[in-house]
């Protein structure tokens, strides 16, 4: 219903002669992302000389990046409400599923996780603007979330695609992974590592915005190539048959765990140089002898003189030396100096030959490589296959390979077996299932949080009718059938077994708002004001928000028990006691005390008396003066 725009028409037809000179800008009126015309660039492009123009940064910009940082720093009253009923062994489980907006959630844990997490692992949209039943672009069918992500046009429309034609294409998409790893990178422990995998449709952009967040030379980044289709994508010039992974690490230190894999599928090669500049005289520091006793490589002596030649092998206490020998009796030397073998000493394997031995390297040990191309890293055989089996009738779009994420996990937690693992892209639950199998080949006791937003599922498609109303539903099965599963199968015995999980799903405050801003409320509102609590929350409802508020780990153990007919909840042994029932009396709150908790918590409508309310701390000072007493 109106006229041609002239101007965009115009930009268009300029962007076929330069399109480096095409942007996308907000306009002014609608704040709608249009193309524009940067005209700094196109002067320099219609001349041979330096054209002046704005001061040159190297920086990634685009439409929208300040008000993503403005949202990634501004608070939110939210909280994290229980769910026992969708969960798996609540109250002793280390392990969270949370439900919601994922920046919402991170936003509510990184007081109880900062600096905590030693992995972050996220298999993000990869803005491909396909409409699939998982959709595989960042677009909620909640309009809920739409709007509290900023992804919703002026006329309150759902965006329900993001074609690369559309002038939003790329900036909403870095708006929605800027503001996410801002708060995540809070999250990250000191030593931690995130791991991002991405196609070729954002590596480009996604690599340059990771280096803006993780600047400096305190981090360093690796870009891995994955083989996760050997088929091949078909495209019209090129079969893509790999994605990447993006590992973010910090600078200074070994981070990232040597490969591991069972003996069996070693391929061994001598130890020992051959061919051009391998004699000894070459490095002397590689001459030395490697001590064998029983078959198995004990330790290393020191560089020999130049005036000792000694045997192949020498016996010494029925402890074999052996040198850099071959079998003509030419001195050659060892791959490895003296002062650096012992950072390769598992790699090595001592092979019996007669009354000596020959030193072999394991070949497929040592760091990983930035090529990984095995058959277990098949998205088809390992994901999706994998996941229909755990979950039937899902049909869930192109999950990961269990082992594209297992690897990941290992490389970064092999040597910490008490690893938070955070992933605030769960879809499939890939990284839930990964962890847990860690957990049960080594024993560990890995920790992981997944978080999901509750997509819609399409009421017509067939996972809906096998009762899957949101993609968050699939998260949560395809955990308790790996768990169940896993203990089925072979596991560690130092395994503690922990395949559950605990549902927290973000929604607003348990309080109502004049507990947060009494300042906005009229006198004439008091009389609804009495009670604080919202009606429909529950006891556990208050104890999470008194865990999110306080910034309490959300893992810890709970114990709930009845005591004088009112439900009080052990947190973590004694280091929280709460109780938020009514009525609550002075020998209730006197039998709380003798059991000297760190932290006490009552409702603030809760008591019995104005009186009491006013003695509690009174009462705690004299029976368990350490406890910090606290209403809510």
């Amino acid at each position: 219903m109106h006229s041609p725009n002239l101007s965009q028409e115009n930009i268009a037809g300029l962007r076929e002669l330069f399109p480096s000179c095409v942007v996308e800008v907000k306009d002014d009126e609608t704040k709608q992302l249009i193309l524009a015309i940067d005209f700094d660039q196109l002067k320099q492009e219609l001349s041979e000389q330096i054209v002046d123009g704005p001061k040159e940064r190297y920086r990634l910009d685009w439409p929208g990046k300040k008000e993503a940082l403005a949202n990634a720093n501004a608070p939110i009253k939210k909280t994290l409400r229980p769910v026992p009923n969708e969960s798996v062994n609540f109250y002793s489980t280390k392990n969270l599923m949370i439900e919601g907006d994922n920046l919402d959630a991170l936003k509510i844990i990184q007081d109880s996780f900062l600096g905590s997490v030693k992995l972050i692992y996220i298999d993000p949209p990869y803005n491909t603007g396909r409409n699939l039943l998982y959709k595989n672009n960042f677009h909620s069918s909640k309009e809920q979330f739409l709007k509290d992500s900023g992804l919703i046009d002026v006329n309150m429309e759902r965006l329900v695609s993001n074609p690369q034609s559309n002038g939003r294409f790329h900036s909403d998409w870095l708006s929605m992974m800027y503001q996410r790893l801002k708060v995540a990178k809070n999250i990250l422990a000191k030593d931690g590592v995130l791991v991002c995998a991405i196609d070729e449709n954002e590596f480009g952009t996604l690599s340059v915005l990771m280096k803006e967040i993780f600047s400096g030379a305190a981090w360093e980044h690796a870009y891995i190539t994955v083989v996760h289709n050997p088929r091949g994508q078909q495209g019209d010039n090129f079969a893509y048959i790999n994605e990447w992974l993006i590992f973010v690490y910090p600078n200074g230190g070994k981070v990232i765990g040597d490969r591991k894999i069972s003996d069996k599928d070693v391929k061994w090669s001598q130890f020992r140089n051959w061919g051009g500049e391998s004699l000894r005289t070459d490095a002397k520091n590689c001459f030395y002898p490697v001590m064998v006793s029983k078959g198995k490589i004990i330790g290393f002596g020191d560089v020999c003189p130049d005036n000792f030649h000694p045997a192949q092998t020498e016996w010494k206490e029925k402890v074999a030396y052996v040198y850099p020998i071959d079998n003509s009796g030419i001195e050659r030397k060892w791959r490895y100096a003296r002062q650096s073998v012992d950072k390769v000493a598992e790699m090595l394997h001592a092979k019996e030959n007669g009354d000596s031995y020959q030193i072999e390297i394991g070949k497929t040990f040592g760091p990983y490589r930035s090529v990984w191309d095995d058959k277990r890293y098949d998205s088809n055989e390992h994901g999706t296959k994998l996941l229909n089996k755990l979950v039937e009738g899902c049909e869930f779009t192109f999950p990961k390979s269990l082992w594209a994420v297992y690897d990941p996990i290992e490389a970064v937690t092999g040597n910490d077996k008490e690893a938070i693992i955070l992933d605030f892209f769960a879809g499939s639950a890939t990284t839930g299932h990964a962890v847990m199998k860690l957990n049960a080949t080594d024993g560990g006791n890995r920790r992981y949080i997944m978080v999901q937003v509750p997509e819609e599922i399409d009421p017509d498609s067939t996972p809906y009718k096998n009762g899957f109303t949101s993609i968050a539903e699939i998260t949560k099965e395809r955990l308790r059938q790996a768990g169940r599963q896993i203990l089925q199968d072979k596991f560690h015995p130092n395994w503690n077994r922990d395949i559950g999980f605990r549902v927290l799903k973000v929604d607003s405050s348990n309080m109502k708002d004049i507990y947060y801003h009494p300042d906005q409320v009229k006198q004439s509102d008091l009389f609804g004001m009495v009670e604080n609590v919202k009606e429909g929350r529950s006891t556990e409802d208050l104890l999470f928000q008194v865990l999110v508020d306080w910034g309490v780990d959300l893992t810890l153990t709970i114990y709930k028990e009845t005591l004088q007919n009112k439900i009080v909840y052990s947190v973590d042994s004694n280091t929280l006691v709460a109780c938020f029932d009514l009525g609550v009396s002075e020998d209730f709150v006197r039998e709380l005390a003798k059991r000297k908790p760190q932290r006490v918590v009552f409702r603030d409508g809760g008591f019995a008396s104005d009186a009491l309310k006013a003695n509690v701390e009174q009462i705690f000072s004299q029976l368990s003066p350490t406890s910090k007493v606290r209403s809510i």
